[in-house]
Parts: structure tokens; sequence; C-alpha cells
């Protein structure tokens, strides 16, 4: 196990600057927004199986500083507002898509406020986005990295990919971590990762709900390009009110949420698309959406 995970973190070499900690890709209408900061070092507790616990130099790539998380959340609301978009697609350059916060400015008092504000911030322009969000995973997602990959719409990972929760190791919990897992994935697996800090494998995170597919790493671009055209195909008008409602029935009681959904459907069919739609299966031709 662990010699896999030391395998992913100095499998790649980052092209990114230190000065562009996340860059960004327009095509067609999904927009591709990649973690490259690859700077960060710093001593971390890797939890293997058998009980075992050692230290190891990682790299803390691509880590959700108050910057990453402030051109996020900018880069999320911009892509929402663009009519052009219909999804968005999040990456991280290199073996590891997001090690979580940087732990250098956590440890400042004056920062710790801020960070978990932006952190939660994110987290609501995420759901608000009107458009899916795709994370793309070829390698380590850990703690609010995870959190981030929980937190999307959609979840595409390799097969080499790890996913953890290890703020218990440093005695910081992964609580905000623990919010989307649990709303995400199996209960007893959260559990699992949240009190022990141990990863889990790739398959793992598709058998308990945290990934949507997994695919060989040479064949991950290729199925975000295949996910981005199939959803490219659809209507925004249509997509937008079914991503709003799908969020918020899930906390809803299920006969509220039919009784919510029924009007939903009601409005659904009155969008021009929806009635382009109906039209277009009438006459057996691909609909031409308005959005």
């Amino acid at each position: 196990m662990l010699k896999s995970v030391l395998r992913q973190l100095y499998r790649h070499k980052s092209s990114s600057s230190p000065e562009n900690i996340i860059t960004t890709i327009k095509s067609v209408n999904s927009y591709r927004i990649t973690l490259a900061d690859p700077k960060t070092r710093y001593k971390h507790t890797i939890l293997i199986f058998k009980y075992q616990q050692i230290n190891s130099l990682i790299k803390h790539r691509n880590t959700l500083s108050i910057v990453a998380l402030q051109h996020l959340i900018e880069e999320i609301k911009n892509a929402g507002d663009d009519l052009s978009l219909k999804s968005i697609v999040l990456c991280g350059n290199g073996p590891v898509f997001s090690a979580g916060h940087n732990l250098k400015e956590l440890s400042i008092p004056e920062n710790q406020k801020m960070i978990f504000s932006l952190a939660t911030k994110l987290m609501n322009t995420m759901i608000d986005c009107p458009i899916p969000i795709i994370a793309c995973v070829d390698g380590i997602a850990a703690a609010s990295g995870c959190q981030l990959v929980a937190a999307s719409d959609m979840a595409i990972c390799s097969n080499r990919s790890s996913f953890s929760t290890p703020g218990v190791n440093l005695g910081l919990f992964c609580s905000t971590p623990g919010i989307p897992l649990t709303r995400v994935m199996s209960k007893k697996t959260a559990a699992y990762m949240l009190f022990t800090g141990t990863p889990i494998n790739a398959e793992e995170a598709l058998r308990t709900g945290l990934v949507s597919k997994v695919v060989q790493p040479e064949e991950l671009d290729d199925e975000i390009t295949k996910l981005t055209i199939l959803i490219g195909q659809k209507s925004r008008s249509v997509i937008a009110l079914g991503k709003k409602f799908f969020y918020r029935q899930i906390d809803e009681n299920i006969k509220l949420a039919y009784k919510n959904g029924e009007q939903i459907m009601l409005d659904n069919l009155e969008l021009n698309d929806c009635k382009e739609g109906l039209q277009s299966f009438v006459e057996k031709r691909k609909p031409n959406w308005s959005n």
C-alpha cells in the first residue's frame, strides 16, 4: 500500500510555474480548472494497513491555500454565469489532485477563521453553480482535497487514485470534509476514513459512492471528454433546474420531496427547451436547444 502511494507522489513532474497555482481552459461548452501548485512540502504521517505508522516526506501539492480558495470560488462562479458553458471540470496537475488545506497557513491563528470561511463559501458556490461540476482525479485526494471530490456533482478517477481524510493523524479531525462524505458515500466507510485517517483506493471509492466511475489512467482524459460532450448535448436551462432541485430535495422529507417535485416537473414543462425537446421527439429529430 505504502509503495503504491509513494509511487503516485513521485510519478509526475509538474509543468506549472509556482505563480500559476490555478490554470483554466475553456473548450466548446466545458470549463477546465486545474490546481497547479507543486511547491509546498511538509512532514506527514501516513497510516497504512497492519496499524503501522511511518513518517515520509511527501509533496503537499495543489493545496487549497487562501489564494487557491479565492480563485476557485471566482472561477466557478464566473463559469456558472457563462451561458455558453454546460459543465466544469476540476483537475489536479501531477500525482496529487489536492492534499487539502495549506498547513503552514493553517498553523497561523490569524488565518484560521478566514480559511474555513472561504472553504464553506467554496462548497456553497459549488452547490449553487447551475451547471454540473466534475472532479477528475488521477492520484491522491486528501483532507479538504477529498472534500472537493465529494462536493462535486460527479467524479471520475483513475484506478491508481486514493482518497483520505488524514487530519486525525495530525490532531485536527476532518469535520468539514466529513460533511459531503457522509452525504455521498457509505456512513461506515466515511467513519472509517475519518476516525482512522486510512486512505481508500479507487475501487473502494466507487463501491461506496464517492466516485462515479473508475478508469485506467490513460483513459481518464477521454472519459472526461465523453462526459462533457454528453452533458453538452443537453439543455443548460433544464440541467440548471434539475441540479437546483436535486440538492434541495436530498434533505427533505420524502413525501414533501415528492410534493415539491410535482411542481418542479410542471415548471420544467414550461421551459422553452422542454417544449422543443418534446416536439423534436414527435418529429423524430434532434432538439435545437435555446438555453
